[in-house]
């Protein structure tokens, strides 16, 4: 007999930018968090009314504008609790005092359903994923066949290496990544795949991957992300 797990997690593809967000119900509550309210926030509370769910938790994987700037919208109209990061809230400047601020490795509790936080730098000091069964949301740390951006205020190409290579050594491979945004041939695969397929995980070597990360993949590399071949990231001459 199959136990059947206590959540689902809903993506909804909203905004100019191609931004997920994600609404993780807890069945046996009726409990709802949203993951970075943004753009169409009235969508996000049609598909909450329309499962009879109550928003309580808002989650920030980081804190720029396309990721935040539906946080507003949902506070009118749901009493809920916001969390991040203290050092994305120290980051951004903002909500430092909340009494829900994070650090990697916490865990949120929504009903029967545990959250875990991890601590992914490199987009921003304090960007966030959030680790729900074998979920997960990842933010604009990961992409399907991409990662976040690190020529941002806030970001760092070595700190991004680093939390690449961490993904892979502790998280399963079975691991379903749900990413931030839309960018992909496909919206969601395995960390397994994006190890064998995504060319941000490939380097082993940190000087060429902020090379690849900085100076060569916007160039070169062009939408929908599709796998890359180990090796056929970028040519030895530009390394």
């Amino acid at each position: 007999m199959t136990e059947t797990a206590p959540f689902s997690i809903h993506a909804l593809e909203l905004g100019p930018m191609e931004n997920f967000v994600y609404l993780i119900e807890d069945s046996a509550s009726g409990r709802a968090a949203v993951v970075d309210p943004a753009w169409e926030v009235p969508e996000v509370l049609a598909l909450a009314k329309k499962r009879g769910l109550r928003i309580t938790d808002i989650l920030l994987t980081h804190s720029h504008h396309d990721h935040i700037n539906g946080i507003g919208d949902v506070l009118q109209v749901c009493d809920a609790q916001l969390h991040l990061l203290k050092d994305e809230a120290r980051f951004w400047g903002s909500y430092l005092d909340l009494p829900t601020l994070h650090h990697g490795g916490d865990h949120i509790r929504l009903g029967d359903t545990d959250i875990q936080v991890l601590h992914t730098p490199g987009h921003t000091p304090g960007s966030a994923c959030y680790r729900v069964g074998e979920h997960l949301i990842a933010g604009d740390t990961l992409f399907v066949f991409g990662c976040g951006r690190c020529d941002l205020r806030g970001g760092d190409a070595e700190q991004m290496f680093h939390t690449l290579k961490d993904m892979e050594r502790t998280l399963p491979h079975n691991t379903i990544i749900l990413p931030g945004h839309n960018y992909a041939e496909k919206s969601t695969s395995t960390l397994g795949e994006q190890v064998e397929g995504n060319p941000f995980m490939h380097f082993d070597n940190m000087r060429r991957f902020v090379r690849y990360r900085m100076l060569y993949h916007d160039k070169h590399r062009h939408g929908p992300y599709r796998p890359v071949c180990k090796g056929h990231e970028m040519p030895d001459d530009e390394s």
